[in-house]
């Protein structure tokens, strides 16, 4: 096995953000490619992704291109689907043409020698019932064939208008709106999850756009990767055991030191 770290990443909404964020993201990969054994994004990559059959949006073309570079020096990646990038309307581009090993949210898998349970984490906990069922009627088959036969540019500027990203990127500090409930409730769910299965190691969210760790119990953890808007965070697992490391990119800050 490797001796070098697992990578976490998570919320970079890439399309929404200044170019500099998808620059410092594409130095970002080259730096996991020389120094990690695997990389996992926990949803949120793109803004909006929707994949068509023989079309995908030009504005994530250098940041593909990069992960199919990654993934082809023989780094295993692995991307779960968040609220603005769901599985369900991916295809053949992300899996066969990029590389990337496409999870379903939630799922448990071993990471770095810890039995992991991962989750995006905008439908954990309790929550607003309204928003499960626009979730769930979303990923729907029906709906999204019907949202295919539309023109690739009609369908783009819908979603990105549904978008609320950009009042994030906007704004000098985290926001205090939709999202401030999100990080005690998934730490929450989290707690719960830990202390119910003790066959986990640690439970791994995305979505609060707030980075996290929290000791539950003895050597099991929660931790949240943050996002690339206002943090600019990831999650490191060492292979040789240890709490797992939340850092900022570039400096290699440590944000909640042991």
């Amino acid at each position: 096995m490797s001796g070098k770290p697992f990578f976490i990443i998570s919320d970079l909404h890439l399309g929404a953000v200044p170019e500099t964020t998808e620059r410092a993201f594409l130095d970002f990969l080259a730096y996991t490619q020389r120094n990690a054994s695997g990389l996992l994004i926990n949803g949120a990559l793109f803004d909006v992704w929707v994949e068509y059959r023989s079309v995908v949006p030009r504005r994530y073309v250098r940041v593909l291109y990069r992960l199919t570079e990654v993934v082809e020096g023989g780094l295993p990646v692995f991307f779960v689907g968040g609220n603005h990038d769901a599985v369900e309307w991916a295809g053949d581009v992300l899996s066969k043409d990029v590389g990337l090993t496409l999870l379903q949210d939630p799922v448990t898998m071993d990471l770095a020698g810890r039995r992991t349970l991962i989750v995006h984490g905008d439908a954990v906990g309790p929550g607003d019932l309204g928003y499960r069922i626009l979730r769930r009627t979303l990923r729907s088959r029906a709906v999204i064939a019907a949202a295919r036969t539309l023109h690739p540019d009609w369908l783009d500027r819908i979603t990105r208008a549904s978008s609320k990203t950009k009042n994030k990127v906007a704004q000098t500090a985290p926001a205090a709106g939709g999202l401030k409930h999100s990080g005690p409730r998934i730490e929450a769910w989290a707690r719960d999850q830990l202390l119910t299965d003790q066959s986990l190691d640690l439970v791994v969210a995305g979505h609060a756009h707030q980075p996290a760790k929290v000791e539950v119990t003895p050597g099991r953890y929660y931790v949240n990767s943050g996002d690339w808007i206002h943090h600019w965070t990831y999650v490191s697992l060492s292979v040789e055991g240890g709490p797992p490391r939340v850092l900022r990119w570039p400096t290699q800050e440590e944000l909640f030191p042991t």
